[in-house]
């Protein structure tokens, strides 16, 4: 199927066509430029896959800089006008669909890739070459007596007309014959470079291998070997060369010269120092990126024994306030101006900032007492942050939360170390903010825990994980028991049987609450028919059911209540929903709206933990309820004889009022007889609690109220 006019395919030719424009005139190549175009298009094809792929792989990268090599394209003007390419057009002609921070970071790193195959097979081919060369030397040396004129005439060809860098020495490091190419990378005349010896041309950089490895080929010792290596030029600069020296022996085998072969790989070395600057710097603020940040702490994290690490996590307190009012621009400045605060911050030996993105940065020092430093490292952070920041005329308060990780090396990994700093910091911004958090192992294990649940909830419901127990509703005056709480549990896969506490907040914040309560509410309401045609002779029985604060909001609450009882065949005054108090406070006519809607059609509205939401007692009037559930901290203090007088008042107060309105009371936690004698001698309607029974399954309220109607 073809694409269409502007689809990915024209796109990708587009891209192929505008590098073979800027590649083909450094190419050495007989091919006409669309020829060459069409070399380059499954090359552009490798690229835009490598770019889109789900995971990055460096090897595509790799490959398309080795293929440049084998078009004949061995200019270093090739390869940095191709990375232009790549840089400036490969995302926006390939990467149209996808997150494009992440596909310019990706860019990034296939230009480095291509800089290192291009490298790779450059070095092979030169190799190769050097090879060739050192063969020719050889045979030129050791030739019969009536072909020497011929040979050398062939060797001096060679010798003269190749690319790379010759010379010739003796074994005490005299300078014999050297090239023009030669000439060329050092900036010198032959007369110099021939008054000078090799033990002579030393760097700081040099490799410790480096002249052990003479010293063995000037014995004998060794027939070549391979380094990089450079040198001074005149000027001061340096020159970084790949540099092969071959022993080079008489007739009988005897050492007698030396012969070097260099390639010039500096400006190869300045672009691949340049690319890897890119690939491990952030853009914007110049500070390290994610990607050499992680490998400098998998650093510290191995340093061994004695040593330590302390890590500072930091986030920007309403940072999205400033995009959002300023724009993106304003918000980049103050990133940028964040930036070098924080990097005046880390000045100690050990200490490095980096950006992780967006408006998360990390401090991190190492040493082997990191447990003082990285406390005064966070407060040179906050201290740094506290005068306002100008941005287009405007003075911005600029806050920051803080999570800090201290301890010793090998421990963690740079992956837990991170995750521990992240949790912590999220506890400083909920703690309110602009302060910095120590990590807390117990506090990290339960927001991994929470994390966990939360990504489990969304499946827990379709695998049937959930499932309810019921606690029994008794009526104080004749102990008769008048229906059941419906509470809702998760059988997790791991961690057990978990109570409503662990996972309904988990619920609310996800918005699985609204399916998880319809759930419920189904499986109760079915619940309920059973136990009305099983128990019918000893009246009928009530399930309670809990709403959350989402649920009340959901526009389908009281549709999806009625096509419930209507499938279930069970009449509206079998069910009652429990609405905490809390939920209510403040509510408008639109929340309380549905609520009405349900209590008309029979549906009875219980006010739950009453007492805790510290409302007004006057709003119980404009409040669709017609039932209080009394909270439990009202009669704790009714758990022993004689019963607190003032706890005494305080519920014989409220069940008055709630009389005088005609709402019934009910009480829950209870858990003595004496408890529960008081509460029916104060006037109070049903009871629930351990006293009677714990939540259940539905059997055991079968046999509760069977033994109700038998006496």
């Amino acid at each position: 199927m073809s694409a269409g006019p502007d689809g990915p395919e024209d796109r990708l030719r587009r891209f192929a066509t505008i590098w073979s424009r800027a590649v083909f005139p450094v190419t050495s190549t007989s091919s006409t430029r669309p020829e060459f175009e069409e070399q380059l298009l499954p090359l552009a094809r490798r690229l835009s896959d490598a770019l889109r792929a789900r995971t990055f792989d460096a090897d595509a990268g790799k490959a398309v800089g080795a293929a440049l090599v084998a078009a004949h394209c061995t200019d270093p003007e090739a390869l940095s006008r191709s990375l232009d390419c790549v840089d400036a057009y490969l995302v926006l002609y390939c990467g149209t669909d996808g997150d494009q921070e992440d596909l310019r970071a990706r860019s990034a790193r296939l230009q480095h890739a291509m800089a290192a195959g291009f490298a790779q097979a450059l070095r092979e081919r030169t190799l190769a070459e050097q090879e060739a060369i050192s063969a020719a030397a050889l045979k030129a040396q050791g030739v019969v007596a009536q072909a020497l004129h011929a040979t050398e005439a062939r060797f001096r060809a060679v010798f003269e007309g190749a690319a790379i860098g010759i010379g010739i020495a003796d074994l005490d490091g005299k300078v014999l014959q050297v090239n023009g190419a030669l000439l060329r990378m050092f900036g010198l005349s032959e007369n110099t470079i021939r008054s000078r010896n090799v033990m002579e041309w030393t760097h700081p950089e040099d490799a410790p291998q480096t002249w052990k490895l003479y010293d063995e080929l000037v014995r004998g010792e060794r027939e070549h070997y391979h380094v990089e290596k450079a040198f001074y030029r005149p000027d001061g600069t340096v020159l970084w060369t790949n540099l092969t020296v071959s022993l080079l022996r008489d007739a009988d085998g005897n050492p007698q010269y030396q012969l070097a072969l260099m390639e010039d790989t500096t400006e190869r070395r300045l672009l691949n120092l340049r690319l890897r600057y890119e690939a491990t710097h952030d853009a914007l603020t110049g500070l390290p990126n994610r990607t050499f940040f992680f490998e400098r702490l998998e650093k510290a994290l191995n340093a061994g024994e004695g040593q330590r690490f302390g890590l500072c996590y930091l986030d920007l307190d309403g940072f999205k306030t400033v995009n959002d009012s300023l724009g993106h621009a304003a918000g980049d400045r103050l990133l940028v101006e964040v930036a070098d605060r924080l990097q005046s911050c880390a000045t100690a030996p050990g200490e490095m900032v980096a950006r992780l993105g967006g408006d998360e940065f990390v401090a991190l020092t190492t040493g082997p007492d990191t447990e003082r430093e990285v406390d005064e490292l966070a407060s040179r952070i906050m201290n740094a942050l506290i005068a306002p920041i100008s941005v287009d005329g405007r003075e911005l308060t600029v806050r920051g939360s803080i999570g800090i990780v201290e301890g010793p090396a090998g421990e963690r990994s740079p992956a837990e170390v991170l995750r521990s700093a992240d949790i912590t910091m999220y506890r400083a911004k909920s703690a309110g903010g602009n302060r910095f958090e120590l990590a807390d192992p117990v506090a990290d294990a339960h927001a991994i825990t929470r994390h966990g649940l939360t990504t489990a909830l969304p499946t827990a419901l379709d695998r049937g994980e959930f499932f309810i127990e019921y606690q029994p509703l008794v009526n104080l005056g004749d102990g008769s028991v008048r229906g059941a709480e419906a509470l809702v549990r998760w059988l997790h896969p791991q961690h057990g049987i978990l109570g409503p506490d662990r996972f309904i907040p988990l619920a609310e914040h996800t918005g699985l609450i609204v399916p998880l309560g319809r759930w419920v509410l189904e499986q109760s309401v079915r619940q309920a028919r059973e136990w009305r045609e099983r128990h019918d002779d000893a009246g009928p029985l009530r399930i309670n059911v809990n709403l959350s604060p989402c649920q009340l909001t959901h526009p389908g609450l009281v549709q999806d209540t009625v096509d419930i009882l209507e499938r279930a065949g069970v009449a509206p005054d079998a069910l009652c929903l429990e609405v905490t108090e809390s939920a209510l406070i403040g509510a408008d006519d639109d929340l309380l709206k549905p609520l009405r809607r349900l209590a008309e059609m029979g549906v009875d509205i219980a006010l739950d933990d009453f007492g805790t939401g510290y409302s007004n007692l006057a709003n119980l009037r404009r409040l669709p309820v017609s039932i209080l559930k009394l909270d439990r901290s009202f009669t704790q203090g009714m758990q022993q004889f004689p019963a607190d007088p003032v706890d005494l008042k305080i519920v014989e107060g409220i069940v008055s009022l709630a009389h005088s309105l005609s709402l019934a009371v009910t009480v829950e936690g209870v858990e003595t007889g004496a408890q529960a004698e008081q509460l029916r001698i104060l006037g109070c309607d049903t009871a629930q609690g351990w006293y009677y029974a714990r939540p259940g399954p539905p059997e055991r309220l079968h046999e509760l109220a069977l033994v109700d109607a038998t006496g």
